[in-house]
């Protein structure tokens, strides 16, 4: 991170401090930089040497209110969000709904004339996207996770990303972006002068046609399409790129390239309702689409089927998934054979512990590309990189990195991932990269894809014990995975 970045983002969530005394939490404090920063920037782009129209009605701007203070700044702040929230297009998909949470007008006016200070247009959108970037993560920090959402590690993205390595001119989707994290990625990898050369047209599909994204959530909603303006993604008057509902509802109608998403874990969907004795009861949700392979209540093999509509023929996938979509039965033994049969499902990469903000988390990422209708079963092979057993991260102390994953992305090979090599050997069983046959997968129990053959090192050798923090996290860790499990068990039981 930059020293002008680092600078900003210490100044801005400095003044977190006073705005929690005053029972502002930091999403609410996110918000209202959201609001304040765009209010900001369209000033300054409706300016000389720009002259912009920036969409925001005469006496609705930031000129109109960065001089006020106390009650005046209140009341101008109030109006003016109201005012804006009535817009179409990117404005008032921003500012729909939106309200002032900072009560405290002195703080208000500390806030105000900080943004005021900086001059946010003439910052690269690598300065501004890394500000809010660090201030979102500062938040997934805070709150841990929200609503089955987890903020995804910035190195699982890039790496993700280095595998599939996006071209110009081609479309890619996340059908629950978040804050636009694997957008902001892909711009950046196709961007960079050492992976290609743009041309005036490819930079401006990028900018305008490469991305689609879905957000169920309102307020990640908005971070999401601010997140995405200050990286110079879309357009003020064009084209939203992210779209506010449940992506799982419908199919959308269009086909892309690729897809990268880390879709929401958690418990099962479901719905409550009132009965006919006037008593509260919960049905799980089930999305009976003619596109789906099967039906089921379970949100991440939902989403595999979703994913599976809205690629091209010829589309590539790169999906974080927990442990239970490689191992579930029924609907999820269904789901991976039919993956099988139909995408050439070849890469697995097994994820630790300890690199999302919720605890006991056990994930991975699959990699599949989609191919054309036919008899034939498409996957010839899996091949699996183990990354999580003997694998220890904090995300304190010691914190993923991109250099962590540079092996398996070596070994993913993309540059040419037919001519790939194992690791692992007779004489080598603690190599992490091995391939399987999809006859030893399709022989399996429920055709499961959660496989590991390293042995746990703690377990074999109570001298290699890691370190008793890590000891305790790792129980920690486990006994709240199980409590988890054993919770969502009752809630189906009911």
């Amino acid at each position: 991170m930059s020293e002008q970045s680092s600078a900003i983002i210490s100044k801005v969530w400095g003044m977190c401090s006073p705005l929690r005394d005053d029972g502002v939490g930091y999403g609410d404090y996110l918000e209202q930089l959201t609001y304040l920063i765009f209010l900001k920037m369209s000033d300054e782009y409706s300016k000389p040497p720009y002259k912009k129209d920036t969409g925001i009605p005469a006496g609705y701007g930031w000129a109109d209110m960065s001089n006020l203070k106390g009650v005046e700044l209140e009341e101008k702040y109030k109006k003016i969000l109201e005012k804006l929230g009535e817009q179409s297009g990117i404005l008032g998909k921003i500012f729909k709904g939106a309200t002032n949470k900072i009560s405290n007008a002195a703080i208000l006016y500390r806030v105000v004339q900080m943004i005021d200070g900086e001059k946010w247009v003439s910052m690269s959108s690598d300065v501004k996207g890394e500000i809010y970037e660090g201030l979102l993560q500062k938040n997934a920090e805070d709150i841990k996770s929200g609503a089955g959402q987890y903020f995804t590690p910035r190195s699982l993205i890039r790496a993700m990303v280095r595998c599939m390595r996006p071209e110009p001119m081609k479309t890619i989707a996340d059908p629950c972006c978040g804050s636009g994290g694997f957008f902001l990625a892909a711009q950046s990898f196709i961007a960079d002068p050492e992976n290609y050369s743009l041309d005036r047209e490819q930079k401006e599909f990028l900018k305008n046609e490469t991305f689609y994204g879905n957000e169920l959530v309102g307020m990640t909603f908005k971070m999401a399409l601010m997140n995405l303006y200050l990286h110079n993604i879309g357009d003020i008057y064009g084209n939203v790129p992210v779209t506010l509902g449940d992506a799982l509802l419908t199919d959308p109608g269009y086909r892309v390239d690729y897809c990268l998403t880390n879709p929401p874990f958690g418990k099962k969907s479901s719905m409550t309702f009132t009965n006919e004795e006037g008593e509260q009861e919960e049905d799980e949700l089930v999305y009976n689409r003619q596109d789906f392979w099967t039906t089921t209540s379970n949100k991440q093999l939902n989403f595999l089927q979703h994913i599976n509509t809205i690629l091209k023929a010829t589309g590539k996938a790169a999906v974080v998934v927990p442990d239970n979509v490689l191992f579930e039965g029924g609907a999820g033994e269904i789901i991976r054979q039919k993956l099988l049969q139909t995408t050439d499902l070849h890469t697995i990469l097994r994820l630790p512990t300890g690199i999302f903000y919720k605890p006991g988390v056990k994930a991975n990422v699959i990699f599949f590309d989609k191919r054309l209708a036919s008899a034939e079963r498409q996957t010839k092979e899996i091949w699996i990189y183990d990354f999580r057993t003997n694998i220890h991260f904090t995300l304190k102390k010691n914190p993923m990195q991109d250099k962590d994953l540079d092996d398996f992305v070596a070994c993913y090979n993309s540059e040419n991932r037919h001519v790939r090599k194992e690791t692992w050997s007779e004489e080598n069983p603690d190599g992490r990269w091995r391939k399987f046959s999809v006859e030893e997968i399709l022989k399996r129990d429920k055709t499961s894809l959660d496989i590991f053959w390293i042995k746990d090192k703690a377990l074999a050798d109570l001298d290699n014990l890691p370190d008793p923090d890590e000891l305790a996290g790792d129980i920690i860790e486990n006994l709240q995975s199980a409590l988890e499990s054993f919770q969502e068990l009752q809630e189906q039981l009911k």
